[in-house]
């Protein structure tokens, strides 16, 4: 009987550290840290660890800008 070694499925880091997540939404840390705490802005809690996972911050800007109109500005 062989055994046969699997390759290890290359992961692909989505999770975001604070000073990351702050420089993709162009904001300081301070202020990420503010819309954390007061649950605005999703995260992920590891232990005391903070990350922020980055397809939720993605889901997070698209939804800050609000409803699209379809039509025409007249």
């Amino acid at each position: 009987m062989t055994t046969s070694r699997t390759e290890p499925v290359p992961v692909r880091t989505t999770l975001l550290r604070p000073k990351e997540a702050a420089e993709l939404l162009a904001i300081s840390p301070r202020k990420l840290w503010g819309l954390t705490a007061c649950g605005d802005v999703p995260c992920i809690h590891i232990g005391r660890a903070v990350r922020y996972d980055l397809a939720d911050l993605l889901a997070w800007i698209e939804h800050q800008k609000g409803p699209r109109s379809s039509s025409p500005a007249t």
